[in-house]
């Protein structure tokens, strides 16, 4: 009976580091392009658009440590590097003649990278989330939740984004 119960632990101490493996085995890299919805409202003029996804382009390198994330976006080009060990990843953000860190964990949900980010801009702190998995077709799916303005009900948005 204790050797049947050995036995059965182990196979499931297998079986959840084989799917953490493939999991964490999943790539984004590439060059991805947004796809844009034409049933969705164009943003406001000097609006954000991309606000919680990559921007309108951007192109991911992945390693087994690291992901780094180069976003082009209408404040220009961002890159971002990514600790994949699930530890905390700082990244400076300059927004005009201000600057401020942001600080990262990742943790991978499936097959879904979900990056949790907090900042303290101008006396305001705020945590926001950007998930990235693919679809059916291969397209780059990004889901993001940031905090509303002025203390509103939090942002969400779905992108979705074409490799090449």
């Amino acid at each position: 009976m204790r050797r049947t119960s050995v036995v059965m632990l182990a196979m499931a101490a297998l079986a959840v580091a084989g799917s953490t493996a493939t999991a964490q085995s999943k790539s984004f890299a590439g060059s991805w392009t947004v796809i844009v919805d034409p049933a969705a409202p164009a943003p406001a003029a000097g609006g954000r658009g991309g606000r919680g996804g990559l921007g309108q382009a951007a192109t991911i390198v992945q390693d087994d440590k690291t992901i780094t994330i180069t976003r082009t976006t209408q404040m220009g080009e961002i890159k971002s590097v990514y600790k994949l060990d699930g530890t905390e990843s700082k990244n400076t953000m300059t927004m005009g003649e201000n600057s401020f860190d942001q600080l990262s964990t990742l943790k991978w949900e499936g097959a879904k990278l979900v990056i949790t980010t907090t900042s303290n801009f101008n006396g305001t702190a705020f945590t926001s989330t950007m998930a990235l998995s693919t679809d059916d077709a291969g397209n780059l799916v990004v889901d993001g939740t940031s905090p509303g303005r002025g203390g509103g009900a939090p942002t969400t948005t779905k992108m979705t984004y074409k490799k090449g």
